[in-house]
This record gives structure tokens, sequence and C-alpha cells, in this order.
């Protein structure tokens, strides 16, 4: 049966069966957590949702549902699928924190600059549709055009456009710390040059640390006007290269980073991010992301 033939009783039904027989209740301790679905690949939505619940989450960031990688191409958020899809997620308990497009701020060239900018306002209508707070985007190059400054004056100014554009549906725009725009300095200046009541970032604790070098404690003050989301992994070093490995078994600074978090009264969500699709080699995500949140609340004494 194709899913748009599900009949919408047939389909809430066994919705409401699936997510009836989790017995085990949501954790009620102080931090919020979540996952991204580039760490279950082969899951489609109504399994992420049923794991999440099960394992102790209160929230999924979406960045794929199987072999879709753009969220708003998924059937089950075309028009027919859209109202059911919601009815699913709210019988989960669960929120939609969060999701994760491929739109690049960098772009010179005309064209290419229009496409990752519709993809970006796709997205903002697909969260605003989805009662979803947050999209992500991507800086990514610096020195494309060979001027560092004038291309981050672009993805402030682009910031600031999506950040318009985004306010008229509820919906804020995350700039995720990735690609070429990582160190702290720069950071900055790209986000003071947007500030935006529907602008901020995603703190990938990761992705800067194993780039810079910067420590947790040092970047957080300059960043924590901005953050509105984190994303958590860990790794350990092989060579100049590095391993991801379970979240609390490698060397990243994530405690030292949940720490600041934590002291400057942050309220977000922490969402781990298991690069599975990417890398298929590392652990299933029935481990990796089943033994996330009782390895954060042993960190953070939260258990």
């Amino acid at each position: 049966m194709s899913l748009s033939s599900i009949s919408r009783r047939h389909f809430i039904r066994n919705t409401s069966l699936a997510f009836g027989s989790l017995m085990l209740p949501l954790p009620k301790g102080p931090a919020k957590l979540s996952f991204s679905t580039l760490g279950c690949p082969d899951w489609d939505l109504p399994e992420i949702l049923v794991f999440a619940k099960k394992n102790g989450y209160q929230g999924i960031e979406l960045r794929g549902i199987k072999k879709d990688m753009v969220i708003p191409e998924s059937p089950w958020m075309s028009a027919d699928m859209l109202g059911q899809t919601k009815d699913m997620i709210k019988q989960s308990g669960l929120k939609v924190v969060g999701l994760g497009s491929s739109a690049q701020l960098h772009h010179t060239e005309p064209a290419t600059a229009d496409k990752h900018l519709a993809e970006a306002r796709q997205y903002i209508d697909l969260a605003a549709a989805l009662g979803c707070p947050n999209v992500r985007v991507y800086p990514e190059k610096l020195t494309e055009g060979g001027d560092k400054q004038a291309t981050m004056k672009l993805i402030g100014e682009r910031l600031l456009m999506l950040g318009d554009y985004a306010k008229a549906r509820k919906v804020n725009v995350l700039m995720e710390t990735h690609g070429e725009l990582l160190y702290a300095k720069d950071l900055e200046q790209v986000l003071s040059s947007a500030r935006h009541s529907n602008v901020g970032i995603i703190w990938d604790v990761v992705n800067m640390w194993v780039k810079t070098k910067e420590s947790p404690a040092s970047v957080y003050p300059i960043l924590k006007p901005y953050i509105r989301h984190v994303h958590l992994k860990d790794m350990v070093w092989d060579g100049d290269k590095f391993n991801y490995v379970l979240f609390g078994k490698g060397v990243a600074p994530v405690r030292e980073a949940i720490t600041a978090l934590q002291n400057g009264g942050y309220k977000g969500f922490y969402s781990f991010e298991w690069e599975k699709r990417w890398h298929p080699e590392i652990a299933e995500p029935e481990l990796a992301i089943g033994a996330f949140p009782q390895a954060f609340r042993s960190m953070t004494g939260t258990v």
C-alpha cells in the first residue's frame, strides 16, 4: 500500500497503538534532549518518533527521512499527508525542534545564491506549517570569492533577509557553526552584523573544537547571545584525523560546553548528532542514539 493510500483512520489508529504501548514516561530532568535523523538514515518517521519517546527524548531534529534528504519533498510532508503527519507528531508527545536544510549563504554567483535562498524559504514555510521553531542554514565557505570580509558581510546580510522572512512566519533561522565559519571572532563579527529577533546559531561544539581548538568555556561567552540550539557528539583522535565514538567515550570537551551552557542559563535543546548517513561504518543508531540520554544525564548528574 502506498503512503498516499493509507486512510486517515487507519493511520491514526496504528500510530496511537504504537505510542500507547510505550509505558516509559519522558524524564523530567532540566535538560531537553533531541536527536538528528542524520543518525538513523533507514528509519521512517513513525520509527523515529517511537524510538525517541521510548528512549527518553523530548524532541527530534529532522535531517532526512529515509532516502529523502530534502525534508519538504518527503511524502510525509506532502499536501495530502501533512495533516496526518502533524497528528502523529502531536500524539507522540514529542516536538520537532528543527528542520535541517542544506542552504548555504556564501555563494556569490546569482543563480546559485537564489537557489540556496529559495531552499531556506521552502524550509521556513514547512517549519511554520509544522509548528517547528527552527530552520538550520549553513554559512559554509569564506574565501570562495577571494575576499573573506566581503563574504562575511554577505552572509550577515542574507541572515537578516531570511530573518525577516522567518519572523513573519514565527520561525527562527539558525546558522550552524560549520564549514569555514568556526572561529569565535569570525562568528561574532557575522552575528553582530545580523542581530535580529529571529536569527541565531546552532552551536556545534565538536565542529568548532576539532578545527579551532578554542575551549568551549572561552567560546561560550562570545556566542551566548546567539545560541538557540546545540549539537553534541563525541570523538577520538586517529593521528591528525578523528573518529566518532559513543557520547561520553571520547575526548571532545562536551562536559565543559554543557557546564558553560547550564551555568549560563541555556534553556534550549541539546541535540545528539550521530553522522551515520555520512559515516556508515560507525555504530548503529539503536546503540548510539539509544545510549545518548543516559550518557548525557550521567555526565550532568541529572539521572
